[in-house]
């Protein structure tokens, strides 16, 4: 392979934004999904991820399609999705990064990827990185005039009012906001050069456990959860990012309610290996990390205590991501923290102009 952009590359990344900023920018869908720089040299593909590590044994069925859509020599950078039902899937996505080859060669056929290009970083012998992104969107334009299901060109537009008209929609699609885009900005590796403006709600949940920080000193994590309609204390993710200091403070404040017995916590029977057996319990490892002999242990909490917490959204009942600590909740009864918190958003409308993307995967 020889591109006038090498591999590996990091690729701009966006921070985030209180409100729409308006003047000389694009706005684009903000897709759920897994980053991806596609290298192509004539039959020669790379998928890079956006750790630098590829992902072409993972997503194999994409490998012929960008062979068809993509010019003979280029650098495109987008993001590779999951849809089903017409709404990005992305834990179906996260099964996809799976050690077996068998297992990589079944989901490519039952949940099928594809691909949303957003920007252009090299084509031909030509370099676009130093190019205004004006110059880039209208590069990958052309280029778009050739792709074809499972690849596609991401929608964009610089009139605000229809970027909010598609940051109330599409969340309906599984997309989570916007991302924002100044027209001259050249092409910044690893740099939070753009925006993005994201949909943020709080729930009350109850907290059942922490992890330590891998510091090893304090609370890296605390672990949430919600009561369903069955009575049950139900794992929805974590709250983390806390400052030093903080850390330090959480572990004097929890010390209170901690449980020395297991047997006393109504994840009790989570221990077991084979209920942690699909990753979604507290304790165990998960695809990403549990290779790498990182410790998934865990201190239980007597789920007494309230907090309130920061997230973007969910699915299936979990938070997406990591959520941020608000404020505890000490007027807060825990089996008054309902899962009935974590509203989703109606799906997609038929007309939409996602429709053709999300619903091309389904």
């Amino acid at each position: 392979m020889d591109l006038p952009v090498m591999p590996p590359v990091r690729p701009m990344l966006a921070k985030p934004a209180t409100r729409l900023p308006e003047g000389d920018v694009s706005y684009e869908p903000k897709w759920d999904g897994f980053r991806c720089i596609v290298f192509r040299d004539g039959d020669e593909v790379l998928m890079g991820s956006r750790n630098e590590k590829p992902l072409n044994r993972y997503f194999p069925e994409m490998l012929d399609p960008f062979r068809d859509s993509l010019p003979q020599r280029c650098v495109v950078d987008g993001e590779l999705i999951v849809a089903i039902d017409g709404r990005l899937d992305f834990d179906a996505l996260g099964q996809r990064i799976h050690p077996a080859e068998s297992r990589v060669q079944k989901l490519s056929a039952e949940t099928p990827a594809a691909f949303v290009a957003f920007d252009v970083l090299a084509l031909g012998n030509d370099s676009f990185v130093e190019a205004p992104f004006s110059d880039r969107r209208t590069a990958l334009e052309k280029m778009a005039t050739s792709f074809a299901h499972p690849v596609h060109l991401a929608p964009a537009t610089r009139d605000p009012e229809q970027a909010m008209q598609w940051f109330d929609e599409f969340e309906g699609a599984g997309l989570d906001g916007l991302i924002i885009k100044p027209l001259e900005d050249p092409y910044v590796f690893n740099k939070r050069s753009q925006l993005k403006l994201k949909h943020i709600r709080s729930a009350d949940c109850v907290v059942a456990g922490y992890r330590t920080h891998k510091s090893g000193d304090g609370v890296g994590s605390l672990i949430l959860g919600l009561y369903a309609d069955d009575g049950r204390l139900h794992h929805v993710g974590v709250a983390a990012s806390f400052t030093a200091k903080r850390r330090a403070e959480l572990v004097d404040e929890l010390a209170d309610i901690a449980l020395k017995d297991m047997a006393d916590h109504p994840w009790a029977d989570w221990m077991d290996a084979e209920a942690n057996a699909d990753g979604t319990m507290p304790g165990a490892p998960n695809r990403w990390s549990g290779a790498s002999g990182r410790d998934h242990s865990w201190m239980p909490l007597q789920p007494t205590r309230v907090v309130e917490v920061q997230y973007t959204w969910s699915t299936a009942g979990r938070f997406r991501g990591t959520t941020r600590m608000l404020r505890w909740r000490p007027d807060r009864e825990p089996d008054s923290c309902s899962i009935d918190q974590l509203k989703e958003p109606a799906p997609l409308a038929p007309d939409s102009l996602l429709r053709s993307i999300v619903g091309a995967t389904t």
